[in-house]
C-alpha cells in the first residue's frame, strides 16, 4: 500500500485490535482488526495481572534473519538451539520464553526455490519438541508429525514413551534432529513452529514459532515491495500474570505430566495484549511508498478482520498477492 508521508505504523487492541496506519496529511488511518473482546473468536477471554503499557510507545521490531552456518552446490545448512530464552516484552518486567534461539519470535529462515534447506534443530528446553513447517511441501519423516519428538539434551529414549500427555511418541531424535525441505515450491510466506502431540498451544504460546520465507524468479518478477519495505507481522494475543510470566491456564503448567486446560479454555485462550513481532501495539516509521505485509495469525484463538479505517477515498486498500493455503 502506498503511503502519502512519513508517519507511523501502529497496532493496538481496544475491545479489539487495531493496526493503524496514517493516511492522508492531515488525518491518521487505521487497519482495524475488529473483535471486540470475544466476538467472533472461539475461546475464553484470560485477562492479564500485570500493567500493560499504553499503545504506540514501543518501537516494532522486525525478527532476524538466520545466516547458513555452510553452504554446498544443491543447499543451505542452518543451526537453531531450542532454548529458554529471557524477553522485555512488557516494560520493566522479564518474561520467560521457550524461543528458537532463545527469542521471540524465531529468526526468519530464507529459502531459495529448488534449493534443500537443511536445519539442525537443538533442544535444550525442559520438554520433549517437534518442528512443522507449515505450508510446506515436505517429505513425511521431516514434516513434523505431532508423535516425532526430539526429547531434550541428555534425556534418553527409555522412559520417555510418552513423557506427558496420553499418546505414544516417537523419539527421532535425542537432542538433535536434521529437518530437510527441498524448497521445491512457488515462493511464500511460511511459518515453523512446536507441533508436539496434546501441547502445541501452550508450548507456541510461550514463544516456539518463526517465519519461513520461500524466495523464487517469478515472485522477483513481480517488482513486490523488498528490503525495508518488505515487512512480517506475526500478529498474536497473550496475557501476562503479575510478574511479567506468559499466563496459559494448563492443567499442569510445567507441560511434562497430564496435558489440556482448565474448563473455561477448552475452546481455545484469548489474550487481552496483541503482540505484533513480540511487542505489544508497537509503532513501526514508514516513509511514502509501497509496503508489502506478511500478515501472520500466531494467536491461539483468536480471529482477526482486518481493514483501514478510514478506507481510502479511492482504489483498493491493499493488493492480496498470496495467501496461506495449508492447515
Amino acid at each position: 500500500m502506498k503511503l502519502s508521508r512519513k508517519e507511523f505504523l501502529k497496532l493496538s487492541l481496544a475491545g479489539g485490535a487495531k493496526l493503524f496506519l496514517p493516511f492522508g496529511v492531515s488525518r491518521c488511518g487505521g487497519l482495524i482488526a475488529g473483535n471486540n473482546s470475544a466476538q467472533g473468536s472461539a475461546g475464553a477471554l484470560l485477562k492479564s495481572a500485570a500493567r500493560l503499557p499504553e499503545p504506540f510507545t514501543i518501537p516494532h521490531p522486525i525478527p532476524p534473519v538466520l545466516k547458513p552456518v555452510h553452504t554446498d552446490a544443491s543447499a543451505e545448512y542452518y543451526e537453531i538451539t531450542q532454548k529458554v530464552g529471557q524477553a522485555e516484552i512488557l516494560p520493566g518486567l522479564k518474561t520467560e520464553v521457550w524461543g528458537y534461539d532463545g527469542i521471540f519470535p524465531g529468526p526468519t529462515i530464507e529459502s531459495r526455490r529448488g534449493r534443500q534447506t537443511v536445519i539442525r534443530h537443538r533442544n535444550e528446553l525442559p520438554v520433549p519438541t517437534v518442528v512443522h513447517l507449515h505450508g510446506g511441501k515436505t517429505p513425511p519423516e521431516h514434516d513434523g508429525y505431532p508423535t516425532d519428538v526430539v526429547i531434550p539434551v541428555g534425556s534418553r529414549k527409555s522412559g520417555h514413551g510418552n513423557h506427558g500427555g496420553h499418546a505414544e511418541l516417537n523419539v527421532i531424535g535425542e537432542g538433535t534432529f536434521d529437518y530437510e525441505y527441498p524448497s521445491d515450491q512457488a515462493a511464500a510466506t511460511l511459518r515453523y513452529h512446536d507441533h508436539r502431540m496434546d501441547f502445541t498451544g501452550p508450548q507456541v504460546y510461550k514463544g516456539l514459532a518463526g517465519f519461513h520465507l520461500i524466495r523464487d524468479d517469478e515472485e522477483e518478477a513481480l517488482g513486490l515491495p523488498a528490503g525495508e519495505q518488505d515487512v512480517p507481522l506475526m500478529i498474536c494475543d497473550r496475557a501476562f500474570t503479575e510478574n511479567g510470566s506468559f499466563a496459559y491456564p494448563s492443567l499442569d503448567p510445567s507441560l511434562k505430566g497430564d496435558p489440556g486446560v482448565e474448563g473455561d479454555y477448552m475452546s481455545g485462550v484469548l489474550g487481552d495484549c496483541i503482540l505484533v513481532n513480540g511487542v505489544p501495539w508497537p509503532v513501526l516509521e514508514v516513509t511514502n511508498t509501497l509496503y508489502r505485509f506478511r500478515l501472520l495469525n500466531a494467536s491461539n484463538a483468536r480471529r482477526y478482520r482486518l481493514a483501514l479505517d478510514p478506507p481510502p477515498q479511492e482504489g483498493a486498500s491493499f493488493v492480496k498477492v498470496g495467501r496461506d493455503r495449508a492447515c
